[in-house]
């Protein structure tokens, strides 16, 4: 897996126009596309097709988080697309993520494409402290994300999103795990609403297998130097090439 293959750009674009040009600006520049809420409400599987017909590997990030038979079915529906990641929420608990995760699979053989990596999301990594104790959660961050990761490790998940703070010990404890983790920004960029950031080689460093970059690209005034410059920065942290 180059450096490039480890950065997924966030399609968080209210209209599939939009997405496909980002899609087309960045051709060759990242490893995979994120297609999450907003965008999918918006424009719907169709686009997630069109992508992956288009040789995108796409990550669909829409957090199934309902009953176990729901989650289900929206898992199997998922695993037709062809995506490459998908995932629930860990806070689902441990019949929904196990069923998700199954019926992903299903729905994979089904369609007759390779199947998606299920990831189970533990802290949003806008969360902070004081958010989690808001919704009865006690103790740091660390520790939620650790309970939810062994949690989905038990429910037959392929690994986790998580902040890159909390991937040295998933790696320690769940070594097979795939790692995904959000909230990148480089030295020097906004946070925004994240509260638990990390650079991109922080998050090499950490252990992570893949970051999720959005706003640092899209804002930047050359996005596509900006994409580089995240290629650059992994690779560095790697010791190899991009």
């Amino acid at each position: 897996m180059t450096a490039r293959d480890r950065i997924w750009f966030a399609l968080d674009t209210p209209t599939a126009d939009e997405a496909r040009h980002w899609a087309r600006r960045l051709r060759g520049e990242v490893g995979g596309l994120k297609v999450g809420l907003e965008l999918f409400v918006a424009a719907g599987p169709g686009l997630v097709q069109d992508l992956v017909a288009d040789g995108w590997p796409v990550f669909l990030d829409l957090k199934f988080h309902d009953i176990p038979n729901t989650m289900a079915g929206a898992a199997r529906a998922a695993g037709r697309l062809g995506v490459r990641l998908v995932n629930v929420h860990a806070l689902a608990g441990r019949a929904g993520m196990a069923r998700a995760a199954e019926a992903a699979r299903e729905g994979a053989r089904e369609a007759g494409v390779p199947a998606p990596r299920v990831l189970a999301v533990t802290v949003l990594t806008s969360h902070g402290p004081d958010d989690l104790e808001a919704v009865g959660l006690e103790g740091p961050p660390e520790e939620a994300v650790l309970r939810l990761a062994g949690l989905a490790r038990l429910a037959g998940c392929d690994g986790v999103v998580a902040s890159a703070r909390e991937a040295p010990a998933i790696r320690a404890s769940w070594s097979e795990a795939v790692i995904v983790t959000p909230g990148i920004r480089p030295a020097g960029a906004r946070r925004g609403d994240q509260a638990r950031v990390t650079t991109p080689a922080g998050a090499m460093a950490a252990g992570a297998d893949h970051i999720v970059v959005g706003r640092p690209i899209r804002e930047a005034a050359d996005p596509v130097a900006a994409a580089r410059a995240l290629v650059a920065e992994v690779a560095e942290a790697l010791g190899r090439g991009a």
